[in-house]
């Protein structure tokens, strides 16, 4: 798959199944997440990779969380199963570092081009995936419980598998609706 037909054909799949990346795939997805930019060299990223048991472990994570912060019954008695969606997950984190000339924006903004960056080297590579946020990736609790400090933001879990369903979806927005010239 070339550059362009990449750009132009991305899509999130939402069932995704097993296989998930072998170890070259995701060694791939990995060098992916670290080439995008990074103004001042800082590297102001973590990322945690969830697969087998530890997506119930993080399940747990989730369900003890939404109890803890006293959330709907609906989010509590989905949190368990929702790490299950996938063979993988990436979690994705802005690591903030105070620094005089990268503000935290952009900082955030590196984390979240981490993210496109790892789906985009799945999806080159014939697999599938989907950026997930949510309240699981505001939850104090969670991030506690994954042992990042306040500073620090989720900014996505990143769902991989290979694609259940063969569902090639048309674009559906027109780019002169979105750019002017100035």
């Amino acid at each position: 798959m070339d550059a362009i037909e990449l750009l132009l054909t991305r899509q999130s799949d939402s069932k995704l199944t097993e296989p998930g990346p072998s170890i070259e795939q995701l060694n791939i997805i990995k060098q992916a997440a670290l080439r995008v930019p990074d103004h001042g060299c800082i590297a102001p990223w973590q990322f945690i990779v969830v697969e087998g048991q530890a997506r119930e472990k993080l399940g747990s994570i989730y369900h003890e969380s939404a109890v803890a912060e006293q959330q709907e019954d609906k989010v509590i008695n989905r949190a368990k199963e929702l790490p299950l969606r996938a063979p993988m997950i990436i979690i994705a984190i802005a690591k903030y570092q105070q620094h005089p000339k990268v503000p935290r924006i952009e900082q955030v903004q590196s984390a979240g081009c981490s993210v496109l960056a790892m789906q985009q080297a799945a999806f080159a590579q014939g697999l599938g995936g989907i950026w997930r946020t949510g309240y699981f990736a505001q939850s104090n609790a969670v991030k506690l419980a994954l042992n990042l400090n306040e500073l620090d933001e989720i900014v996505g879990y990143l769902y991989i598998g290979t694609p259940a369903v063969d569902c090639k979806k048309s674009p559906r927005h027109k780019p002169e609706t979105y750019f002017t010239d100035l």
